[in-house]
């Protein structure tokens, strides 16, 4: 088989309650370098397990809505949205091992297909072609664009504004 990820199959990808397992192979797959530096918006230290431990304590016990990625029934990921009704936010994480492979796009849809409120907010570095394009799949346009500081990178970067209107 080649190691090229689009010359693999395309997995079944579903979404999941969190469960307290998934929670060390969340953060190994956001302590990957290379996943951290293309995010570019993430934590000071992402090897602060203590740091990710407290963020992710938060996170559950708030109203957002957090599922598993489940990509031929592996945990690859996490996908959520988050934030005041008004500006109700999505986020997702796919281990870099899966990149190419549709796997983002599944989820993302599965996501929005889950949580029918709307509008719904997105941003991405500018330069993670990839990640807008999963957004655009998904139904999200791009409606502005912004500068923040990025922790992974050390400098304030252009980022991407979408939406996904009502």
């Amino acid at each position: 088989m080649s190691s090229n990820p689009a010359a693999r199959p395309r997995p079944s990808v579903v979404l999941r309650e969190v469960r307290g397992g998934d929670l060390p192979l969340f953060y190994a797959q956001m302590s990957d370098p290379e996943s951290v530096r293309m995010a570019a918006f993430g934590p000071e230290d992402p090897a602060d397990r203590a740091r990710f431990d407290a963020h992710w304590a938060r996170i559950l016990s708030s109203d957002a809505v957090i599922r598993t990625v489940l990509a031929d029934g592996e945990v690859v990921g996490h996908a959520s949205v988050y934030g005041p009704p008004d500006e109700r936010e999505v986020t997702y994480w796919v281990d870099r091992a899966h990149w190419g492979r549709g796997v983002a796009t599944a989820a993302l849809s599965a996501l929005v297909a889950l949580v029918p409120v709307r509008p719904l907010h997105a941003r991405a570095a500018a330069d993670n072609t990839g990640s807008i394009r999963v957004l655009q799949k998904c139904g999200f346009d791009i409606v502005g664009h912004d500068r923040g500081f990025a922790q992974a990178r050390g400098r304030e970067i252009d980022e991407v504004v979408l939406l996904l209107a009502p």
